[in-house]
């Protein structure tokens, strides 16, 4: 039995697919199939069930599983003592949302790349179901991500934080300066919104719809730089997490709409796959994140 066989039956099992993990592997699938066929024939039992094109665990294969699990990280383990104080050279694959991308992940990364300049981090930027669903698939190791509390038995949460989601405006607004806005009257102005995918804008679509109101936008984007931009030239109203516009609010150029009643909250996450085992690459990341939550303003 060789590592390289425990290592692609891992990805087999946690891709569901021989063909998905020949291409994360960058092994043809005959030798995906081999290698599998081989492990099952030192084993002495079935570890897949193969229906169609999806691959799935036989019991035999779950009991599997969890040693190959357990094996793999005490082998990760070994190395990363023996590597001891080694500079860092591997890689990082992290996936956030845009609005998290372009305000909180910079001075993240900044220090990051300062401390650990050898180390290549890839960003993927989707909506959280989908990074979700890329690091289920193994594809990510790390997601940041905002959106109501989730759960789920496959992760390890490392963050949850409260975020406020504002109406944003000019400081040259009209509305701005006012209080206790009328919603209906916020709502019919001309609007700059996130994508539907977007989790603070299907939260608010769901919040209006409980009160028979909506919202009609002007324009939908998936780039947040794009609707401050907009903002800032006094182009319509958005709704946006609080974090995206604090430096623009801090400069006098936009400001958060005092609107009665209304008050909507969302949550900052991190997670990672239970099953992924934590690198020096992830464990430093990680850190530098959670160390944001502690520093001063």
């Amino acid at each position: 039995m060789e590592f390289r066989e425990i290592a692609t039956f891992l990805q087999a099992a946690q891709l569901k697919s021989f063909s998905k993990a020949a291409r994360k592997l960058d092994y043809s699938q005959g030798a995906v199939t081999i290698q599998i066929k081989h492990l099952e024939s030192e084993l002495g039992v079935r570890l897949f069930d193969r229906i169609g094109k999806q691959v799935s665990l036989t019991h035999q294969g779950e009991l599997f599983y969890r040693y190959a699990v357990s094996l793999t990280h005490n082998l990760e383990e070994i190395r990363e003592a023996m590597a001891g104080t080694r500079e860092l050279t591997g890689t990082l694959a992290l996936g956030t949302i845009e609005s998290i991308c372009s305000s909180i992940i910079p001075p993240i990364l900044s220090e990051y790349h300062r401390r650990f300049p050898q180390v290549s981090v890839s960003i993927t930027i989707d909506s959280p179901q989908a990074l979700l669903e890329m690091m289920n698939e193994n594809a990510l190791d790390i997601v940041y991500f905002l959106d109501k509390r989730l759960y789920d038995q496959r992760w390890v949460k490392v963050l949850e934080e409260p975020e406020e989601i504002v109406f944003a405006a000019s400081s040259a607004h009209p509305f701005a300066g006012r209080k206790n806005l009328d919603l209906e009257e916020v709502a019919a102005q001309p609007f700059l919104l996130t994508e539907k995918a977007a989790s603070y804008r299907s939260i608010l679509d769901s919040y209006l719809a409980s009160r028979q109101k909506n919202i009609r936008p002007f324009l939908e984007i998936g780039n947040t730089d794009f609707i401050l931009q907009m903002l800032r030239d006094n182009t319509g109203l958005s709704l946006l997490p609080l974090f995206s516009i604090e430096k623009d609010v801090q400069r006098g150029a936009l400001t958060a709409l005092d609107v009665k009643d209304f008050h909507m909250q969302i949550w900052r996450q991190i997670v990672y796959h239970r099953d992924k085992w934590v690198t020096r690459e992830m464990s430093e990341f990680l850190k530098l994140a959670n160390a944001g939550e502690t520093e001063e303003p």
